[in-house]
């Protein structure tokens, strides 16, 4: 058997799984979709004063499950979830959309997504279930810092890491300001003012997600220099960091629009991208 011979079976195998993939992974914006826009919205609170819960993904939860019909919100959301993770792993297999979809490049940035969106979808999923699995970002983060730097090499690992966090966010920034997504979404399909209205949110909902990711990349890299795990900071703590700037509490309610924003994209997403 040949490379060739793979390559057509695996596509091969692709079009049979097609219509189950393509519905994981609008699945999977959907709920991606959902997540960032209570995490905004909670943020928002916050900058104004007016909430006492975590801005990450534990305190999007808990706003769910204190709703009608929040549990099954909840398994919804963790199995949208898992329906992104399984999309993403079907690229690391067959390929991703697009002519370069089958380049090893790709593949390993998708199989490093499947594992991300999998981990998160167990996490959604363990607090539907009652375990309390999500926990908060902030204890989460200064907890896995602490044992890092346990390890052989420890501080380097979690100065690497922060570089990669941070490198991570400035590249959302540059893509999302490039609108480098218009190649993965079928532009064809949408009016003048969807279009519009998918670059207001793609380009300000990615540059405010790059930016949590940048700073919260930059304080783990602090925390190694300065060897204090407690110097790093999960979703929640880095956000309310942007409130301690000269802007105030005002740079905070940019962000947090901008992850409302990201949340807007993803159901844009959910609808036009390419899979």
């Amino acid at each position: 058997m040949n490379a060739s011979t793979l390559t057509r079976g695996g596509r091969a195998g692709k079009r049979k799984a097609a219509p189950a993939i393509e519905g994981a992974a609008r699945a999977g914006f959907t709920a991606r979709g959902v997540i960032y826009l209570l995490v905004g919205l909670l943020a928002l609170q916050i900058a104004f004063g007016g909430s006492g819960k975590q801005a990450d993904q534990g305190g999007a939860l808990e706003e769910v499950a204190g709703k009608p019909f929040g549990e099954a919100v909840l398994w919804a959301l963790g199995i949208g979830l898992v329906g992104m993770a399984l999309w993403r792993l079907s690229e690391t297999v067959f390929g991703a959309a697009g002519p370069d979809g089958g380049k090893a490049k790709k593949r390993l940035a998708s199989a490093a997504r499947a594992v991300f969106y999998g981990f998160v979808a167990y996490t959604v999923l363990s607090f539907a279930a009652g375990s309390g699995g999500s926990g908060s970002s902030d204890g989460k983060s200064k907890d896995a810092t602490a044992r890092a730097m346990d390890l052989p090499a420890g501080q380097w690992l979690v100065a690497a890491a922060g570089v990669g966090v941070l490198c991570a966010g400035v590249w959302m920034v540059v893509q999302a300001a490039r609108r480098k997504y218009h190649k993965h979404m079928r532009l064809g399909e949408m009016s003048h003012g969807v279009r519009r209205t998918v670059d207001v949110t793609g380009v300000g909902g990615g540059v405010a997600r790059g930016l949590v990711f940048a700073v919260a990349g930059g304080f783990a890299l602090r925390a190694a220099v300065e060897y204090e795990p407690d110097k790093a900071k999960g979703m929640d703590d880095t956000l309310r960091s942007f409130t301690e700037t000269p802007a105030g509490p005002w740079l905070l309610v940019l962000i947090a629009v901008g992850l409302m924003l990201f949340g807007l994209f993803s159901f844009a997403m959910a609808r036009y991208r390419k899979v």
